[in-house]
């Protein structure tokens, strides 16, 4: 039987992002301001998907699974996937998800900054594509309880290739918008945060 309302939040950054991201600090500060109570994690994620995985999934070993939700941005969405389906989690919200990084991050093999500190630099392994592909799941296992906002106006990732990755899911499919949803706050962050169901 799932419990009432979710008590702890985890939030995945996207590629060459960090807990610095905007739409992180936008959903940490809500959090702090209005559900107090609720246990907020947004960890630095490392660049091996292996590393970033393990890291995670030992953070939150001890959490609930039937009050636990996710929320998961571009490579963060594709992590958040894999969380949800090893625990089924109550509640998961992807934005502009990931849902073919090996494929999609071949090209950036090297080394790389951060879009918000570009001085912070890491070193993209070839493989670090082999880890994305041991992370990937065929479905959910309680879809229903997935929200995906996907923007057709997505500059970085085919919005076409999200909604067909996520049936049975939620889906906003949003008409113009942009890879990094610039108008989160004004637009997204309210129906988000509902979606959760916080308490």
């Amino acid at each position: 039987m799932q419990a009432a309302t979710t008590t702890h939040l985890l939030y995945l950054h996207g590629f060459r992002s960090s807990p610095n991201s905007v739409k992180a600090r936008l959903m940490a500060r809500r959090v702090a301001e209005r559900y107090p109570a609720v246990t907020w994690w947004c960890p630095q994620l490392p660049p091996s998907p292996r590393e970033a995985m393990e890291l995670v999934l030992r953070g939150i070993a001890g959490w609930p699974r039937e009050s636990m939700a996710v929320v998961g941005s571009s490579l963060g969405g594709f992590y958040a996937t894999h969380v949800a389906a090893v625990t089924d989690c109550r509640r998961v919200v992807l934005l502009n998800p990931a849902v073919n990084p090996a494929r999609d991050l071949e090209k950036y093999i090297g080394e790389q900054g951060q879009w918000d500190d570009p001085g912070q630099r890491f070193h993209f392994q070839p493989a670090f594509i082999g880890e994305l592909r041991a992370l990937e799941v065929t479905a959910l296992p309680s879809p229903g309880r997935c929200l995906v906002v996907a923007a057709r106006g997505d500059e970085v990732l085919d919005w076409r290739e999200m909604v067909a990755r996520y049936p049975g899911s939620r889906i906003e499919l949003l008409e113009g918008g942009d890879h990094a949803l610039s108008d989160f706050e004004r637009h997204h962050l309210d129906d988000v945060m509902t979606f959760l169901d916080l308490r």
